[in-house]
């Protein structure tokens, strides 16, 4: 499989959001990425359900919903409703991470886990397959624009190890300072889903950076 591309909504311009989500429809992205924060998880409030509902009008491809949310289980079937496709679980805010990735799956979305830069990759060895996606945060959730964590190198091949190990099909993803000079290494380490918010956004041609990102 040939990695994927998915842009963070975080980093659009709020006020032509129709006009960023068509560039993304035409480019070679292949979904979108929505952070959802509550101010409590994360320092940090984002999109509300009525936003992402209006999102999904406009989105000809998947949604990639990241919950940055304490008490996700109360709002799984409500994310299905309002169009997310993906949906990302912090293993920091789940208590019983087994049964919310089951309730995900339920509501027939992909499952994702999220990991915090301080949280080992080992702490799914038990898990893994029954992950769809493991999103590595490159760096601290909350806030888009902050610089890459070199960790998250030995990071994503750590996990590529377990999910061979295991015979799991779980897709790697990496969120958080993505941009042309680390993808390559994030990819031969074992990435398949790159993450780019700032980098996409305030880049002059968008388009050209998303296709950029997909042919390295």
């Amino acid at each position: 499989m040939s990695h994927l591309i998915a842009p963070s909504v975080l980093a659009a311009d709020f006020a032509n959001i129709q006009r960023d989500f068509e560039m993304i429809n035409k480019s070679e992205a292949d979904w979108f990425h929505i952070d959802v924060m509550d101010g409590v998880f994360v320092p940090n409030i984002s999109f509300g359900m009525p936003v992402i509902s209006a999102m999904k009008k406009h989105a000809k491809k998947p949604l990639d919903v990241h919950l940055m949310i304490v008490n996700p289980d109360q709002y799984i079937g409500t994310f299905k409703k309002i169009g997310a496709d993906i949906l990302t679980v912090h293993y920091e805010a789940c208590t019983h991470l087994h049964r919310t990735l089951q309730a995900i799956k339920a509501e027939d979305m992909k499952a994702g886990v999220a990991l915090n830069p301080h949280t080992p990759v080992h702490l799914l060895e038990d898990i893994i397959n029954d992950i769809d996606l493991v999103c590595i945060m490159s760096v601290n959730p909350g806030f888009g624009g902050q610089s890459f964590i070199e960790n998250t190198y030995d990071k994503v091949k750590q996990l590529k190890e377990l999910i061979n190990k295991k015979g799991a099909s779980t897709l790697i993803e990496i969120d958080g300072g993505v941009n042309i000079h680390n993808a390559k290494a994030l990819i031969d380490a074992g990435a398949d889903v790159l993450v780019a918010g700032s980098f996409v956004f305030k880049s002059d041609k968008p388009e050209v950076t998303i296709q950029e990102l997909k042919s390295v």
